[in-house]
């Protein structure tokens, strides 16, 4: 199957933003190894674990992950050479020059040998034969302490796709010209015409291939999902997708309540560790420092309010004038002991966004 995946991917490499279309360092802040090895190890990396892995990293990926961490070495794996040359062009583009690309399969382990501190498989897993196959060479790679953030299809998320995916598999549907053909003559308020009405994916070829006409997709409920890590020695750290509660005991619940009633809580987006050290937050022995990415966010310069996207399921604090003066005092680290508990309120609501890192020396 992986060489029919192949084959979709130099055909329609995915996703096709435009090659001049920019993130701002700002918004890739739950991008950076520093911030998410913190977060979940309580100290910084060491050397070795300074490495990320794109694993199936598509055709724009590279280029937010490295303005994130310009200072790792990022390597770039994906089957698709088309979706590899079109990632390198949107990096040049931007001056992004810290990242190797490689053509491969992620279970063949010479392909992007480890160890790294950091691996995404965003949208990878479930295009697998085997999943759980694919999470095991994910992990064989890590660090100890090393982390991997994966997106999974949700199956109540992904209802509508796959019964027109299906259908079109029946017909014998495989290329975007004749399912756009089939779309224009489908009927006013059905459902294959309201399905693409409402989506952002199907306006552009690859967006349209991806979801409708991907020749391997699989789809998940929460205990399989639970099951495919149980499978490996990985640990469910985190929840990450729209309105994720923060801890995962309590997401599981709220997950599992909407599934009894066939709703959907979105795509599953979470974060595994490998051998974490995991990080009291309270502790008067840590450090706190500024996450590397908002050091343009908070300077002086920038005028108005300012809100970050949500990348951890929940609304980010906006950052006004006296907010953004505040995480200035942390572009050097700062004993957490030496703040008075007035202040550790704040500290706390920046620690959960991700905005301030904690850490011991």
């Amino acid at each position: 199957m992986s060489e029919t995946v192949r084959c979709h991917y130099e055909r329609y490499p995915y996703p096709q933003f435009p090659l001049l279309a920019s993130v701002r360092t700002g918004d890739t802040y739950a991008l950076n190894l520093i911030a998410l090895w913190t977060r979940f190890n309580g100290e910084l990396p060491p050397k070795e674990a300074q490495r990320i892995l794109i694993a199936g990293c598509g055709s724009f990926s590279p280029y937010p992950f490295s303005v994130a961490n310009p200072a790792s070495e990022i390597t770039a794996l994906d089957l698709s050479a088309s979706s590899l040359r079109r990632a390198r062009l949107h990096c040049l583009l931007h001056g992004c020059h810290n990242v190797r690309y490689r053509t491969g399969d992620l279970l063949d382990a010479a392909a992007a040998p480890g160890p790294f501190g950091l691996i995404d498989a965003f949208g990878v897993l479930h295009h697998l034969d085997d999943p759980v196959v694919g999470l095991r060479s994910l992990e064989a790679r890590l660090a100890a302490g090393g982390i991997v953030r994966v997106m999974i299809y949700n199956r109540y998320a992904r209802r509508e796709e796959e019964s027109i995916r299906r259908v079109f598999r029946l017909l014998g549907v495989r290329d975007a010209a004749r399912a756009k053909d089939i779309i224009r003559r489908s009927a006013k308020g059905s459902r294959l015409r309201a399905f693409v009405d409402s989506s952002d994916e199907a306006g552009f070829d690859a967006g349209l291939a991806d979801s409708l006409l991907h020749p391997c997709v699989k789809t998940f409920r929460i205990d399989e999902v639970l099951e495919l890590i149980r499978q490996t020695g990985l640990e469910l750290l985190q929840f990450a997708h729209c309105d994720a509660l923060e801890q995962v005991d309590d997401e599981l619940k709220r997950i599992r309540r909407m599934e009894s009633d066939r709703q959907s809580s979105g795509n599953f987006l979470f974060y595994l560790g490998h051998a974490t050290k995991r990080n009291n937050l309270d502790s008067a022995l840590n450090y706190l420092l500024l996450n590397p990415c908002l050091r343009r966010v908070i300077t002086p310069l920038q005028f108005g309010t300012v809100q970050l996207p949500p990348r951890l399921g929940f609304e980010n604090p906006l950052l006004g004038w006296r907010e953004r003066s505040f995480l200035r005092s942390f572009r050097s680290p700062v004993a957490r002991h030496s703040l008075g508990p007035e202040l550790l309120d704040s500290v706390r609501v920046y620690q959960k966004a991700m905005f301030l890192l904690q850490y011991t020396r």
